[in-house]
């Protein structure tokens, strides 16, 4: 087909006009500076201990005591206390000390300790699913020389690690083709349900997903557990998998791909032979978009209307498998949001929604792109008009991501600091700079489908008729196998069908033959517009950044977002010290036990390098005195690896304590723990950052 270029002048109307549409879906993917395709919240974060890493205490804790950011699942073995040699001298038993808004764990330790240094090990489940791990120090008495390694390994890491991360990686892109490929069929070229290589693409989708999600089911035991293969064929740790939010999900999530397996039947069965039956000549679009001139042509060429389009043989059929595929998609979507980031941390039940409305903009963008390329590689016969209808709902697409995408990153990065400061912020900024390099050949694209909608229309027939040609090559082709083949080479001649010799070997050289050749034929089909063949170079670029685009998203899910990071180091919550002024902070607490909850107020003054007057005041919750049976204050210079300075303030009056003569002896970024006790057992620690200087 010979596309005609539309005059230059209307070709720079339609960019004219173009342009308002072209900066909104600019001004949206821009948006996305704060977006993350599997959306994440956080995951949990050990927020303090008791001991403190590295300190050392004059006598054996009872126990010891970990404080998380979120919610996370622990087991007996979770905590692990270590002698000097090595020896455990927990007791094994984990103990739930959780209340309100406070997650803290423990573990009880034997009586009579000696002297030296402990080691903590610890592991847990993140409630987003991760699985976290960590280890310190403390030291009773003195330190001591220790035959116990840190362990540098993270947990999910190792083999195993890699292994899930892949199965991770293919359920995104198995749901994405999945999703995409059916909603191109319905929503852009319905005809494209009859054509084999868009079934196999989509019926690939959903085996890629399947396999994938049983892979992540088997090895969901050892990836949150030991970090071995062998793990895989531990019946009772499959058990326990299976009664976590995780393991609920990924089952619900086989259950659901089960009815995607019959949608694909549906689709590919009833309705591809329905689509199929209204002709070649039937108009790929809903009536409304059927105008009287196309139907007057008909008649005049001696066809009826009714006979040649009859769109209530698909309409009602076509509005049942989108209203049934968009609950099954939505639903396989929900398994990620329900068990994985958007279910924990702030306003999970805006944040779930907004994370599924997130996959299915995904998947209908970048699925569909998949679809657009392989009919445009493969199918002779798309029209431009399933182009244009596809450039629409990417566009509603990029909407919904850009909408979806803002609220998440404010979950995640909670400031800008993080943006640039952590390796989350920095995955986001790559992320970003890689949807705008693919809005760029996306506008590529958009210029080839305006050519090709300016085609003639007899150029059109003309490719039409070529590619009903090669399909009827290959069928009288098909038909006269075994007994015979097509001798032909010219699409123009008639295919003369000949005996196979009886050598196996000569009547299968004959078949590869008759293959070569109708490829041959259908890639001068599609060679033959300069126009589709630009069309189709710019949707490939496209889908190879796209797929580079989910592998970074991949990856962005399985990182630590930067709120997080940012609460673990006491960066993005800090306050500036203005000159000749007191640094005045206050800090909401919570030791977990009865009346644990309250404020500290501090003071320092006049806040600069050298000498400081200290002041804090504990307020309980309804705003009066809080006499605090235990205070203690201490300030960390991290850039310069200068303290903790401890700092026990002597108490001046009731719910007031002061400290004079403070030294700092740079400026920086201090920042400054509180730990505060309000009973024998009930302690924590809250910090800030104070610039100084």
């Amino acid at each position: 087909m010979t596309a005609t270029a539309p005059a230059p002048s209307t070709a720079r109307a339609r960019a004219t006009a173009s342009l308002p549409r072209l900066a909104l879906v600019l001004a949206a993917l821009l948006a996305t500076l704060f977006t993350a395709a599997s959306p994440a919240t956080a995951h949990a974060a050990l927020t303090a201990s008791d001991p403190k890493d590295g300190a050392v205490v004059a006598t054996a804790p009872a126990q010891v005591t970990l404080s998380f950011s979120e919610q996370v699942a622990m087991g007996d073995d979770s905590i692990r206390v270590l002698d000097p040699q090595g020896k455990r001298v927990d007791t094994g038993e984990l103990r739930d000390m959780c209340s309100g808004n406070t997650v803290r764990y423990g573990t009880a330790l034997h009586t009579g300790l000696p002297n030296g240094t402990y080691t903590v090990a610890w592991q847990a489940v993140s409630a987003d699913s991760h699985p976290i791990s960590g280890a310190f120090t403390f030291s009773i008495g003195a330190p001591s020389a220790t035959d116990v390694s840190l362990p540098t390994a993270q947990a999910g890491g190792g083999p195993v690690g890699i292994a899930y991360g892949i199965a991770r990686y293919a359920s995104y892109a198995g749901f994405t083709v999945l999703v995409g490929g059916a909603a191109f069929i319905l929503l852009c070229w319905r005809r494209g349900a009859a054509e084999r290589p868009l079934q196999k693409l989509v019926v690939r989708a959903w085996v890629t997903l399947t396999a994938a999600t049983l892979a992540m089911l088997v090895l969901r035991t050892p990836y949150t557990g030991s970090g071995d293969f062998s793990d895989v064929f531990d019946l009772d740790g499959l058990r326990a998998v299976l009664e976590t939010k995780t393991g609920a999900s990924l089952v619900s999530r086989l259950l659901l791909l089960g009815a995607a397996a019959l949608f694909v039947a549906v689709l590919f069965g009833v309705y591809a032979r329905r689509v199929a039956g209204l002709g070649p000549d039937a108009p790929d679009r809903p009536e409304a978009e059927t105008d009287g001139s196309d139907q007057a042509d008909r008649s005049a060429e001696g066809e009826g209307t009714e006979e040649a389009y009859r769109p209530d043989d698909t309409s009602d059929l076509t509005f049942g498998l989108a209203i049934g595929g968009a609950v099954v998609s939505g639903g396989i979507a929900a398994t990620w949001a329900l068990s994985e980031h958007a279910s924990t941390g702030i306003q999970p039940g805006i944040a779930m929604p907004a994370d599924i409305l997130h996959l299915m903009a995904v998947a209908t963008w970048l699925g569909g792109l998949a679809a657009l390329l392989v009919a445009l590689h493969k199918i002779p016969g798309i029209e431009p008009s399933a182009v244009r209808r596809f450039s629409r709902v990417a566009f509603v697409s990029v909407l919904v991501l850009a909408v979806t995408g803002v609220y998440q990153s404010w979950r995640q990065l909670g400031s800008w600091s993080a943006l640039t400061g952590t390796d989350y912020g920095q995955l986001l900024l790559l992320k970003v700079g890689l949807v705008a390099v693919l809005l760029g050949i996306a506008y590529m694209s958009r210029t080839w489908t305006a050519r090709l909608a300016d085609a003639r229309v007899d150029d059109e027939a003309g490719v039409g008729a070529v590619a009903a040609t090669v399909r009827t090559a290959g069928a009288v082709s098909r038909e006269t196998a075994p007994g015979a083949v097509s001798e032909s080479s010219d699409v123009s001649r008639e295919t003369a069908p000949v005996a196979v010799p009886a050598d196996p070997e000569r009547a299968a050289q004959l078949a590869r033959q008759r293959a070569a050749r109708e490829s041959a034929l259908e890639k001068r089909v599609r060679d033959a517009d300069p126009d589709r063949a630009g069309l189709r170079r710019s949707v490939l670029a496209e889908a190879a950044i796209a797929v580079i685009l989910l592998a970074v998203t991949t990856v962005l899910t399985g990182t630590e977002p930067g709120r997080t990071v940012e609460r673990e180091a006491g960066r993005g919550f800090t306050a500036t010290a203005v000159p000749d002024r007191a640094v005045k902070i206050s800090l909401p607490f919570d030791t977990g036990g009865p009346n644990g909850k309250g404020t500290v107020r501090l003071e320092l003054d006049p806040g600069r390098v050298g000498a400081n007057t200290l002041h804090l005041w504990s307020e309980s919750a309804d705003g009066t005195p809080f006499d605090l049976p235990e205070v203690k204050v201490a300030f960390t210079l991290p850039a310069k690896d200068i303290g903790p300075l401890p700092l026990a303030p002597e108490q001046a009056a009731p719910g007031h304590w002061t400290a004079s003569g403070v030294q700092l002896p740079l400026a920086g970024d201090w920042r400054i723990d509180v730990t505060v006790r309000t009973s024998d057992i009930d302690q924590t620690t809250v910090q800030k950052t104070v610039k100084i200087g």
